[in-house]
């Protein structure tokens, strides 16, 4: 038996069932936030997942296209704001390059220790300082160290904004299995 060549790039059938599979997968919103000499960047996310509490990190994908790569980069630190369903406004802002210099104009920043913005609004945010980059292929995996966690008063009472299927969503009711 012959091993796949791992290098090799995804046939376009691949390619197209994987993006149709994962669009099933609902993943939560989150905006990624940096700063670098002065200047604060952002972008929509859902490629975020917890990897170890000890110590507590974050994983986060970003496109290398994406002006928020070489920012991260640059300041070694990243912000991830878990977005609630009222925060839908902040996500068309974000999503839009159009739209770049509209970004932190709507809603309640502050400036976390590490220099990256927080968003008031996130149901929580999480400061973390970059630990590793991983390349692969057209996208970095940032690996943060979280060094704080904010969590803004009242952000319980938000429903966190989740998307799948190609459109957004909330959770209306929790299912307890005992």
């Amino acid at each position: 038996m012959t091993c796949p060549d791992v290098n090799a790039p995804p046939t376009p059938v691949l390619a197209d069932a994987y993006r149709d599979g994962m669009r099933l997968l609902p993943a939560g919103v989150c905006l990624i936030t940096s700063q670098h000499a002065g200047e604060w960047g952002g972008m929509i996310a859902t490629a975020v997942t917890s990897v170890s509490a000890e110590p507590p990190t974050l994983l986060v994908c970003v496109n290398r296209s994406a002006s928020l790569f070489a920012m991260i980069q640059a300041s070694g630190s990243f912000c991830v704001n878990v977005l609630a369903t009222a925060a839908l406004p902040l996500v068309e802002q974000f999503s839009s390059s159009a739209r770049r210099a509209e970004r932190f104009q709507t809603g309640t920043w502050s400036t976390l220790p590490s220099g990256a913005p927080a968003c008031g609004e996130a149901l929580v945010a999480f400061d973390c300082r970059v630990a590793k980059v991983v390349d692969w292929h057209s996208h970095g995996i940032f690996l943060g160290e979280v060094g704080a966690v904010l969590q803004p008063a009242g952000s319980t009472e938000g429903a966190p904004l989740l998307y799948m299927d190609r459109r957004f969503h909330h959770l209306r009711e929790l299912l307890v299995v005992e």
